[in-house]
């Protein structure tokens, strides 16, 4: 009974509002690999929840901003550095998501094996990377929104160029 309920909800969504769903969701390229919203996803990178209340464009600089806080480029002593997001840390382990794989892959390092932890100098953004349309951008933006923040306002593709 409830998954019938839920299942009309979802059916009685905007159409807008059902394809960015659909685009943030998707499992190889998703905005879902690395962020959770309404209990799905990841919760890898930040809360999309706090950004669900800007105006769109303010929304769209930050799907597209290529360097942001949360990204540390890691050096181990073997191997190539890779982008990753901080996890759990104690006295012999750091943990890192690596960002070069999708989805991001937990991984624990012995801190006597990492060489360096810099801030990201050559991540992008997967948004950025997937060049998405104006018209795509504007359906994640009103996903995001309503997940978010429960508006179900259109959003036009002019307000994220």
């Amino acid at each position: 009974m409830l998954l019938a309920a839920l299942l009309l909800m979802q059916s009685a969504l905007p159409p807008q509002i059902q394809r960015g769903q659909a685009l943030f969701m998707d499992a190889t390229n998703g905005c879902s690999s690395c962020h959770a919203l309404k209990g799905q996803g990841t919760a890898v990178g930040p809360d999309l929840k706090l950004i669900s209340q800007l105006v769109p464009r303010a929304i769209v600089t930050a799907m597209k901003g290529t360097l942001t806080q949360y990204v540390q480029t890691v050096k181990l002593k073997t191997g190539d550095p890779f982008p990753a997001m901080p996890g759990k840390k104690d006295d012999k382990t750091l943990e890192f998501y690596d960002l070069s794989k999708m989805p991001p892959e937990l991984r624990a390092v012995a801190k006597a094996d990492v060489d360096s932890v810099r801030n990201n100098e050559t991540w992008k953004h997967p948004p950025v990377v997937r060049e998405y349309t104006a018209e795509q951008l504007a359906d994640i933006i009103a996903y995001v929104r309503y997940a978010g923040a429960g508006e179900r306002k259109k959003v036009d593709p002019d307000d994220v160029r």
